[in-house]
């Protein structure tokens, strides 16, 4: 189970001005608390902080920011490709681009660049008209997207399919739909693509919100989860996490298998 630190992006307020103002220490100081928090990737979006015409420049700065204080890869989060491409020409490791709905004109924009810099792609089961109501729908776009990456030669490994949960409070009915998505995509293709969700969208708005996304994370890793962006510093979610993974016997059990989860 990956866990890809949600923390560095520009929606939060001391990382908005920070990028505003081109002040590493925010940055360097998520980037080393999410890593000490059990964070195996950093998801790194500038959010609406920077103007589109200035993100390709933004996207380079925050690459080597956070490089000079973090080994960790780097999940580069924007719908603006040239930013993404940006980045990913300075990473110090194979990293991932987040993301790429199911439409042809974007995906031959990612999956190419995806292939020519060696990095993983998330995959979202949507288009131009929206997120599908149930899991059927949803996994037509995931197949679609197999099929781009079969296409464009990117391994089945390096494809997250993400189907995209939406808040509990608004959208109920969504939640076991997605968890029949993630149980379906481990049926599209051998090997099968891998699967992720913005976790913490489950619980937007609603009180008990860390309750809310240990729970349906827990129960996603059981229907086939394999990644997560998340609050890597809710040290219960972690542990929930580590423990999921010893009781689906996808990790091997020793007493401090917490610690070994977080520093792997």
């Amino acid at each position: 189970m990956l866990i890809i630190g949600e923390r560095i992006n520009g929606m939060f307020t001391d990382i908005g001005e920070a990028l505003k103002n081109k002040d590493p220490k925010p940055l360097q100081h998520w980037a080393v608390k999410q890593e000490e928090g059990g964070a195996h990737y950093l998801d790194v979006n500038s959010g609406p902080a920077i103007p589109k015409e200035e993100r390709p420049e933004a996207y380079e700065w925050m690459v080597k920011t956070i490089q000079e204080v973090s080994n960790l890869p780097l999940c580069l989060d924007s719908t603006n490709y040239d930013a993404i491409e940006a980045g990913l020409k300075h990473l110090k490791r194979s990293g991932m681009i987040n993301s790429v709905p199911a439409e042809r004109p974007k995906i031959e924009r990612v999956f190419p660049m995806a292939v020519q810099y060696n990095a993983a792609v998330i995959g979202l089961t949507m288009d131009k008209v929206g997120i599908p109501l149930n899991a059927e729908n949803r996994i037509a776009f995931a197949m679609e997207l197999v099929a781009a990456a079969d296409e464009f030669g990117l391994h089945m490994e390096d494809l997250y399919i993400d189907p995209l949960i939406l808040p509990c409070n608004v959208a109920q009915d969504h939640a076991p739909e997605v968890l029949e998505a993630i149980r379906m995509v481990k049926t599209l293709s051998n090997p099968a693509p891998k699967t992720v969700l913005g976790l913490s969208n489950v619980s937007q708005k609603a009180p008990d919100r860390h309750l809310i996304n240990r729970t349906y994370m827990a129960m996603a890793m059981a229907a086939g989860l394999d990644a997560a962006i998340v609050d890597a510093n809710d040290d219960d979610l972690i542990a929930t996490a580590a423990t999921a993974e010893i009781l689906l016997n996808k990790s091997i059990y020793c007493d401090s298998y917490i610690k070994v989860f977080k520093s792997r």
